[in-house]
Order: structure tokens, then sequence, then C-alpha cells
């Protein structure tokens, strides 16, 4: 019996050794983990190693009409792209239904739209519906770290002019800008504008496109643009009589706010920091910066998993909200030595600065759910002294010559749609109201829109949120003529004034912790 053990014990010994040495083993774990984060939609893409190292703007590539007005990673990933935008196609029927009911009237007929957006599988069924209605459209990305490779290759090889991949530097940035605006024999007449893309490219939209019309919808803020954002840009520019063009506020409106903000960020927030940080939240100290909806979707999924989680906040409403809550109102300076992680969700700049993240614990997750990567001041940690090591696809360990490190995500821009996945069916009521903006301001009789910007009229944001009820079987009670007139109201809507706002926060415009 002892042989028998002993020739099996030899046996098995025999088979570990055909695993990889100490060194290949941690290769091994490094490259499933790298898969495991990288395997999802706009965290990664799927992409043929062989031209990794390669940038697009050094290769000509050929679409299989013959095309060459566009530059993305790598053409040949087309085909699993469209699987990808399929996949998203099924969980936004929505917008797939406005694209069915308005194909034959071509509402966008003759419409050239420009477009700086996340580049994802629900962007693209965005683009192939204002297709489908008639625009033409060229497209560049917002985000240099969003960008669904194959998605992007997908879209060009359907004809439209994407210029974005995954990874741009910030001289790639303006060079895709410049090519998708600046083409001969286009002029474009309509612009979408996303989160930074407008700080990306606003000469360009300034110079190049006017007369347009603008729409324009941040993803991921809450309540007010902030001071920096296009949208406040344009408020800023018609109080002061200069803007030259209509410009329709989609970022207010409450199915942008109340859905996209808070639901999308409230299942979004944790896939992010799971895919990157594996972390476990249950008894985690965690601060969220700013309590718009971004940070309610942010504070209520965290406290669900078990979280102590601690609010900033400039606003006293917004602040007694986070109170009643049944979270803790602090400065971020009083606790900033404890906590283990970070959250920015206010749009401002500088929110954690340099002499806070000094002081943080080591190990401690730093990462911004808000605007763009204005809200950590990550730019004072580029310097001789700390040391930058990448441990996964987004996630930098900043290392202090003491050897205390922090851990930040994706540089500080966007964790959602920087590192993990966003509800699709969120997105689907963002980009039908996006859909219908467009649509309006397209077609309006001359001089019902002046160069101002408008909010999205009620009565619309009611026929997204209707278009969406079919999915939950929903059925919604009529109001009796007795109690329409009861109320004052229409019996078909609008049932909120035009000034019914969900949003409460404007800490997205004035949030800083630099003066605590």
């Amino acid at each position: 019996v002892r042989r028998v053990e002993q020739i099996q014990f030899v046996e098995e010994k025999q088979e570990f050794n055909k695993f990889p040495t100490k060194t290949g083993r941690r290769s091994l774990s490094r490259s499933i983990s790298q898969s495991s984060t990288d395997s999802y939609s706009s965290a990664a893409s799927y992409t043929d190693s062989s031209d990794d190292e390669t940038s697009p703007r050094d290769r000509t590539q050929v679409n299989s009409k013959g095309s060459s007005d566009f530059c993305v990673k790598n053409i040949k990933q087309a085909e699993f792209g469209r699987r990808e935008i399929e996949i998203a196609e099924q969980d936004m029927s929505a917008l797939i239904s406005l694209r069915k009911r308005a194909q034959s009237e071509k509402p966008l007929a003759g419409a050239k739209i420009v477009g700086c957006t996340h580049i994802t599988a629900q962007t693209a069924v965005l683009i192939e519906t204002l297709v489908a209605l008639g625009a033409q459209c060229r497209w560049t990305a917002c985000n240099i770290y969003s960008t669904q490779n194959e998605v992007a290759a997908a879209l060009s090889e359907a004809g439209v002019a994407v210029f974005a991949w995954k990874g741009e530097s910030e001289d790639d940035f303006w060079w895709c800008i410049d090519r998708c605006v600046n083409t001969e024999g286009w002029q474009p007449n309509m612009v979408i504008v996303k989160d930074q893309g407008h700080r990306r490219g606003e000469c360009h939209w300034g110079s190049q496109v006017s007369p347009c019309l603008i729409t324009t919808c941040a993803h991921t803020k809450s309540s007010a643009s902030t001071s920096r954002s296009l949208l406040s840009r344009l408020y800023q520019l018609s109080k002061a009589g200069k803007l030259c063009v209509p410009a329709m506020n989609v970022n207010d409106s409450v199915t942008k706010q109340k859905f996209d903000n808070l639901y999308c960020c409230r299942e979004s927030i944790l896939d992010g920091l799971k895919r990157t940080t594996d972390v476990m939240f249950g008894g985690k100290q965690v601060v969220v910066c700013g309590y718009g909806e971004v940070g309610k979707g942010c504070c209520a999924a965290l406290k669900a998993l078990g979280a102590i989680v601690y609010v900033t906040e400039i606003d006293p409403i917004c602040a007694l909200q986070a109170c009643m809550d049944g979270f803790r109102v602090v400065k971020l300076n009083e606790i900033i030595r404890q906590v283990d992680v970070i959250i920015t969700c206010t749009g401002n700049k500088n929110v954690v600065t340099r002499d806070q993240l000094d002081r943080m614990k080591n190990g401690s997750i730093v990462c911004n759910m808000g605007h763009s990567n204005t809200e950590i001041d990550v730019a004072s940690l580029r310097t001789p002294e700390l040391t930058w090591e990448r441990v996964r696809s987004q996630v930098d360990h900043v290392i202090w010559p003491d050897g205390r490190r922090i851990i930040l995500l994706a540089e500080g821009r966007l964790l959602n749609l920087s590192c993990s996945t966003v509800p699709t069916f969120v997105l689907s009521i963002t980009a039908t109201t996006q859909a219908l903006a467009l649509i309006e301001l397209y077609n309006a009789p001359e001089g019902r829109y002046k160069q101002d910007v408008y909010l999205l009229p009620k009565k619309m944001d009611e026929y997204v949120a209707s278009l969406h009820l079919a999915t939950f079987e929903a059925h919604l009670t009529e109001l009796t003529d007795e109690q329409a007139k009861y109320l004052g109201l229409n019996k078909n809507g609008p049932f909120k004034p035009n000034y019914y706002r969900c949003s409460s926060s404007p800490s997205e415009q004035f949030f800083t912790a630099a003066d605590e």
C-alpha cells in the first residue's frame, strides 16, 4: 500500500512540475487577472496582440466597402463588435422602437452630426439609430479609456467615420477630433458632446461647426453642470449674448438625471471597483464626495454591501438628505487618514488634493465617478519622488518613498466607463432622450429656438419614460375627466411643470475640498 502511495505521489509531483515555475505561475496569474479585468465591454476590447504596439495613426486600414475614412484599433474586430451591438440592442428596445417608428419618415435627413462621446455598444445603437433616421455621422471619443475597440471597428465597417481607440494619448485626442471635424466637402450642422468632449475640442466645435445645433449630455454627473463643462460654458455665452447656435440641455432632463445618474451609478460603481481591485466592502470605510444623484447611487450601493459610508457636501439640502439617509456628513480632512476608499462625484476640480493624498493610509483606493479627471489632483502625483507601478489594466500603485502606496483607478478618470460596464437599459433611456432632442432641434420651425440654451420639454421626458415601461409590463392609471379638471392637467400629460427637476445638488459646480 505504501508503495502505491509513493507511486501516486511521484505521479502527482511529475504532474505538478508540468505547470510553470514560480515566475511562470506569476505570469499566468497576471494573465488570468488581466483577462478577467479586460474581458468585458468598455473596460477593454477584443484585440489582436500582433498590432497592439502600433498606433492606428501609423496604419492605413480599409473596410469591406473600400473606405478608409476612419481610424480604429483594428477593423478586423468588426464582426466581434457587431455581436456586442446586437446584444446591447436587446436591452434597448425603446430606442429600437423609436427607430422603427420614425425610420420611414427620415426626420434627420440632411443632418450632419459630429459626436464626441464614449464609444461603446450602447452608443453604437444610438449612432445607428441616427443613421437609420437619415443622418450622416462622424464620431470621436471623449475619454481615452472608454472606447470599445471592437465596437469602433463595427461602426467603421458599417460606414460611420469613427476616429477613436482605447488608450489614446492627449495628442491622439486632438488628432482624432481634427480628423473627425475637418474633412473635405462635409460641414457638420449638429453636435452631440458628452463629458470632457467639450474640453478636448471646444475650439473645434466653436470654429468648425458653426452654425449648428448642439445637444449636450454629461454621463455621470449629478444636478447642475460644472463650471468646467460645456453646458456651463454655453450658459455663460448665452448670458453674454455670444452664443451663436441653439443648444438643448439634455443633462438636466429628468430622464437623464434620475435614471442615468442615479440608477446607472448605483450598479456600475461596484462593478468597477470589484473588477479592478477585488476588494470586499463589508466593514470598509468609504467617503463619497458629493451627494447629488451620482453620489446617492454610489452611497446606496456601498451601504448595501456593509461599508461604513461618509459623505462630503457643500449644499446644506443635499447634506441634510445624506444625514436622513443614514450617512455621516464630514469634511474630508477629518477622516482622510482612516478611510479605505475615496470616491469623487462632484464634477469640480481639486476635490482630493496632493496634501490629502499624502496623508492617506497605505493601500487606500482612490477613484472618480464624476465629470472628468480634474477631481483628483493626479498631476501632482507625477513627480520624481513618487513611483508609478501598473498592476492591472487601469490600476496603478502610486508609491511614496517610505513604501506607502495608494491604488489609483483609471488615472482619475471615470471609473465605470473606464474599468467596468454600465447597465444597457439605463443607457437606452439616455440615448432615446438624446435622439428625440436632436429630432426636435433639427425639425423645429425657424425661430422656435434662438441662440440660447433650452431644456428638454417635459412632455418629451414623459414620452421617453413611457417607451420604457413596456419592458416591465407596467400599466399606467388614466385620469378621469373630473380628476384632470381638479388637478388642472391634460389627461395625456405633461403631468409635471417644466420647472420640475428631480435633481437637487449644485455640488458639482461648487464643491472643493481644498479649502476645508
